[in-house]
């Protein structure tokens, strides 16, 4: 299998075929992952709680992403590796260009920001100098203290629209990837029939491209499991086969189903 790129994901979109994302943070997991048939892998700010025991991903450094981007990176060769930039490392353009340099360098073939309207000349910028971004909209963990809470965004007629105009704005700065966190369904099935480029769901319903879990989450590891989360190791006997489940399930329509997505 040849490595995943941009124009793999387009070409998805295009033909109607879903896709899956799963969050992987060493060496042997990306490789589990890549056997899994799993097309991109997301090293996601998501470390701090999962892997360092923080209740926010808030302490998490542009060194901590790097050192296992690095990891996966050299755990695998076929998957696209999305890198989180994370909180308060893209304040500026000058701060995202040299904090996203430096993870395309650990490995990374794309980085990750979460906001809107605010980033687009960040976005723009970066993909001037050949920096591929993916976007992210809806609840968005880093900014969890202005948002009061990790709660589902988008419910209401304005904040709908204003979310379904970031996702335009975004995507003609140049990001090549969305995603979307938890959304309504509805609003969710929108933005994926507006944008052009390929949008990834968490607890944004069926509609979507594509889907991405923590791994931890979909495991059974967390102690919480949000409402979006479903357990792949019930019904598996080994974290390869709860892996192909997960990729089997996102490509089929099967997961989500209503009882993981909002309206």
């Amino acid at each position: 299998m040849s490595k995943v790129t941009v124009t793999t994901l387009l070409a998805h979109k295009e033909a109607g075929d879903k896709f899956s994302v799963i969050t992987t943070y060493d060496a042997t997991f990306a490789g589990v992952v890549e056997q899994a048939g799993i097309e991109v892998i997301l090293v996601g700010d998501s470390l701090g709680m999962v892997l360092q025991g923080y209740d926010s991903t808030l302490p998490v450094s542009v060194e901590d992403v790097a050192y296992h981007t690095a990891c996966v990176n050299r755990g695998c060769a076929t998957p696209l590796i999305i890198s989180d930039l994370p909180f308060g490392s893209y304040n500026t353009i000058e701060q995202a260009l040299t904090n996203a340099t430096t993870l395309m360098q650990s490995g990374a073939n794309m980085i990750k920001v979460e906001g809107g309207e605010w980033l687009l000349d960040s976005i723009s910028a970066l993909t001037q100098r050949g920096i591929p971004v993916c976007g992210h909209l809806g609840l968005t963990p880093q900014s969890v203290n202005t948002l009061g809470g990790y709660k589902v965004q988008g419910r209401n007629a304005k904040q709908a629209a204003h979310i379904l105009k970031d996702a335009q704005r975004i995507e003609a700065a140049g990001a090549s990837l969305l995603v979307l966190e938890c959304v309504p369904t509805d609003l969710a099935a929108s933005i994926s029939q507006t944008l052009n480029i390929p949008v990834i769901g968490i607890g944004a319903g069926p509609d979507t491209d594509a889907q991405v879990l923590v791994l931890h989450d979909l495991l059974g590891l967390s102690p919480r499991s949000p409402k979006f989360v479903r357990n792949f190791m019930q019904g598996n006997t080994d974290i390869q086969s709860a892996l192909k489940d997960y990729n089997e399930s996102v490509k089929n329509g099967s997961f989500p189903a209503a009882e993981h997505s909002f309206s």
